[in-house]
């Protein structure tokens, strides 16, 4: 597949790699900018079309990581606050209007709050694995190679 790569093909396969970094500007651009780049391209291009596979798969798999992540770390959250969600918390005073009564013995940090800790650091990971193979793949298949990402579920074939 490598063999007869013209510099445009290259540069087209890297820059989807590289477009996935519009995420910090556009919401979702992530997957809909590589979304679009390989729709218009993988008829013409085998290496193109490739490398949009490759990249929606991976940035579908980690949104899928960070949806369940979040999902699972929900609990743990709402389980180091125990009492706060209590009606004798909960005040309404006509001049400040709604609002919480909360003092330190309220809370209860300790191991209910540690599993909450532990699943914002595996989203931290998630992002630096993002970055990490994002930069690799553009590189990568800009100098001519295929690339794969690790842990990636193979939604488009």
């Amino acid at each position: 597949m490598t063999d007869t790569l013209t510099k445009h093909e290259r540069n087209l396969s890297a820059f989807i790699h590289a477009s996935v970094f519009s995420r910090y500007f556009i919401p979702f651009g992530n997957i809909i900018l590589p979304l679009i780049l390989w729709t218009i391209n993988k008829k013409d291009y085998k290496f193109v079309d490739f490398n949009g596979k490759q990249v929606l798969n991976f940035q579908i798999s980690l949104l899928l990581y960070a949806l369940v992540l979040g999902v699972l770390s929900v609990p743990f959250l709402f389980g180091a606050f125990p009492d706060i969600f209590e009606i004798d918390n909960m005040i309404f005073n006509s001049s400040k209007g709604f609002h919480w009564n909360l003092d330190g013995s309220n809370f209860n940090f300790g191991n209910r709050f540690f599993p909450f800790g532990i699943a914002a650091l595996a989203q931290g990971a998630l992002v630096v694995i993002n970055i990490v193979y994002s930069i690799l793949g553009t590189i990568r298949t800009n100098e001519g190679q295929t690339f794969k990402y690790p842990i990636s579920i193979n939604f488009i074939k």
